[in-house]
């Protein structure tokens, strides 16, 4: 071995340790901590847990914009949040409220050639929520969640009816998942 593979070996492990050296540094500042452990002190009393303060969540009736018949993709909405948030333990007092307004829009994704008849459908589920404290009805969080599951139109009518339901539920689904996950975030992060 050469001088000069010698010094630019060593160079080359110098500058492995400095990049380690700055990667720490710069990751020093970052909080990442579990979404469900405990809360900062600042934020409440010591001990308590992100699935403690989404447990303390009371789910108001569901508002719909455009159809009376979504009793089912409401009904499958509900049902999730208030599993996701007390997992099927007793439930504390409540402390915060959950406001929703749900619309469920279908579309034709897919038309048959030559009967110019739909073949597919696409439903879409919009909710917006709100999340206030429930002791001063002060607004803590806003946000806007959506969906869409696809399902095919066939000649049966019992067929079409129980796709299109099938839709919105698994639609409903999603979206209960991904406002839930949004509402841990805020209490999560929150100071």
């Amino acid at each position: 071995m050469s001088l000069a593979d010698a010094w630019a070996r060593g160079r080359r492990t110098s500058f492995g340790i400095a990049l380690v050296l700055a990667s720490g540094v710069l990751l020093a500042g970052c909080q990442v901590r579990p979404l469900y452990g405990q809360l900062p002190t600042t934020s409440g009393p010591a001990g308590e847990t992100v699935q403690g303060e989404l447990a303390a969540i009371e789910i108001e009736k569901i508002d719909t914009v455009n159809e009376t018949r979504l009793s089912d993709a409401r009904r499958v909405l509900y049902n999730e949040l208030l599993f996701g948030f007390e997992r099927g333990t007793y439930p504390p007092a409540k402390k915060y409220r959950l406001r929703m307004v749900m619309n469920i829009g279908v579309a034709e994704v897919g038309v048959e050639r030559l009967a110019d008849v739909p073949s597919a459908y696409s439903t879409t589920m919009n909710v917006t929520f709100v999340l206030a404290d429930a002791a001063d009805n002060r607004t803590l969080m806003t946000g806007k969640s959506f969906a869409t599951a696809s399902y095919d139109f066939s000649s049966q009518r019992f067929a079409n009816l129980r796709a299109r339901r099938d839709a919105e539920e698994r639609a409903a689904k999603v979206v209960a998942q991904d406002v839930q996950a949004r509402i841990a975030g805020y209490f999560a992060t929150r100071k």
